[in-house]
């Protein structure tokens, strides 16, 4: 299985093809000398692994103090995880005994 990081997301990435990823995780860049991330470009993405059936997870928007971006992209938490790609047996291991 594979997975992409976008990070730091610096700019578009365009209309890239993601098939064949099970994950994408994207975030801003972090620290004192933090370059800005555009709501677009991490929407754009969004809608990228939405299309191509890619687990988004947004980590953060960036920034000299990257928890206090937070980590809402249009008003929500993106935790998509690719469990498309984890065994059966290790599924049911993780669920609880009364699920």
């Amino acid at each position: 299985a594979r997975f992409i990081s976008f990070e730091p997301l610096l700019g578009p990435i365009g209309d890239v093809d993601l098939q064949g990823v099970a994950w994408a995780i994207v975030g801003g860049e972090s620290g004192p000398r933090a370059r800005p991330m555009d709501e677009s470009w991490a929407r754009q993405l969004r809608d990228i692994c939405d299309r191509d059936e890619v687990a988004f997870f947004f980590k953060q928007w960036g920034g000299a103090r990257p928890k206090s971006g937070g980590r809402l992209l249009d008003g929500e938490e993106w935790n998509g995880f690719p469990w498309k790609i984890v065994p059966e047996p290790i599924i049911r291991a993780l669920q609880p005994e009364d699920a």
